[in-house]
């Protein structure tokens, strides 16, 4: 789906005027605001109930306007700017005076991506500047990948909702950190480890915790309403009916392998065999679960290969403690 010119200029308008608009990427949809302009900024953190201390990534236009909002630039970062922009990747750099505190969680480092969706491309040229964005929902809840998504979360909280059509890779971009001796994975996502290290030609780490603080390193992030309980793939099945026995209303993400059981749940979505189908539609079969009034998803993880490595790190965070009320 390609908005219309009349809406682009309109979203362009609102984020003159210091309001928010949900603009579609490739990965999810954002809620973006004028990267430049606190207030602005400030509101996002506001509507999506996001902690401060977080930091956003601010969508810029193309490469060749990296050295306009980061500096000292190293040779690493303008091979994988060069060979994955417009892309799924974001870039951790050293901060640019146009980029304000209040977008980077107070931090000297911002994080910076060129979405690879015509849409949000367009809107970034009419608006001439960088737009902060990180996915349009509640802080900690499953991302959105379509705009029906954003209007059920957010609402009239969002000035204007630019209609891109379905995100076509389904979980964020990948966060590599380029400010130390080696590029770091801070968080795997639409662009593989595999991939990064042929351009680099060597070794990337992925580890669990940084120095350097990102979105979606919170515990429980990407999370449904539903509690979710992951388990080894052969399991997956006997678990759902136990907790189904149980009382629960038991959502079940049968694996491939799985697809001709039949499982007595509440309800249950086979996910697909190939890894870039499921990365797509991971945060909709979340939603679907949680509409179908599931209580409790059983899962299993995929192997932590290309996209896999995303789809297991979002289903881990899924899964993770919730906070206390």
């Amino acid at each position: 789906m390609t908005a219309r010119t009349s809406d682009i200029e309109k979203a362009a308008g609102v984020l003159r005027a210091g309001g928010l608009v949900a603009l579609p990427t490739e990965t999810v949809y954002g809620l973006g605001a004028n990267a430049e302009e606190p207030a602005a900024v400030a509101r996002i953190f506001q509507v999506k109930e996001r902690p401060p201390s977080h930091p956003l990534i601010v969508h810029i236009g193309g490469a060749e306007q990296l050295d306009d909002w980061v500096k000292d630039v190293p040779q690493a970062a303008r091979l994988l700017a060069e060979h994955f922009w417009p892309g799924p990747l974001t870039l951790v750099l050293r901060r640019g005076q146009r980029v304000p505190l209040e977008a980077t969680g107070g931090l000297e480092t911002v994080a910076v991506r060129v979405p690879d969706h015509p849409v949000a491309l367009a809107l970034l040229s009419a608006f001439g500047g960088g737009v902060t964005a990180p996915s349009a929902n509640r802080f900690g809840q499953v991302s959105p990948t379509t705009a029906n998504d954003v209007r059920a979360e957010l609402g009239a909280a969002v000035d204007f909702v630019l209609d891109g059509g379905p995100c076509e890779v389904g979980v964020e971009s990948t966060i590599v950190d380029v400010t130390g001796e080696r590029p770091t994975i801070l968080r795997p996502g639409g662009v593989t480890r595999e991939d990064l290290e042929a351009v680099l030609g060597c070794p990337i780490a992925v580890p669990s915790t940084s120095r350097v603080r990102v979105p979606g390193q919170h515990p429980s992030h990407y999370a449904p309403r539903a509690r979710v309980v992951l388990v080894e793939p052969e399991k997956v099945v006997a678990e759902a009916e136990l907790a189904q026995e149980r009382g629960h209303q038991v959502g079940v993400f049968l694996p491939p392998s799985f697809a001709d059981a039949e499982v007595k749940a509440h309800a249950v979505v086979t996910v697909p065999g190939s890894p870039a189908a499921y990365a797509r539609g991971l945060y909709g079969f979340l939603r679907e679960l949680d509409q179908q009034g599931c209580d409790l998803i059983v899962a299993s993880l995929p192997v932590e290969e290309g996209l896999g490595l995303a789809i297991a790190n979002r289903l881990r965070r899924a899964a993770g403690p919730r906070p206390t009320v």
